[in-house]
């Protein structure tokens, strides 16, 4: 798996961040941050739900 964000889409929902602590962040402006382009396995489920739950669909999972 691999995670792509358009930091230009971003509303600073920050649920990404609620929902994969480890893999996303948020600058002081609220954009999100991508920790990790490549997850760890068992981020994978959190990953996928903070990708359905983003309100601008500025994070996308690739399952390679």
């Amino acid at each position: 798996m691999r995670v792509t964000v358009d930091s230009e889409r971003c509303v600073g929902a920050g649920q990404c961040v609620l929902n994969a602590p480890s893999v996303f962040d948020q600058d002081d402006d609220g954009v999100v941050v991508l920790l990790h382009e490549e997850p760890a396995a068992q981020d994978a489920d959190a990953v996928h739900e903070a990708g359905d739950l983003c309100p601008s669909g500025s994070i996308t999972v690739h399952e390679d």
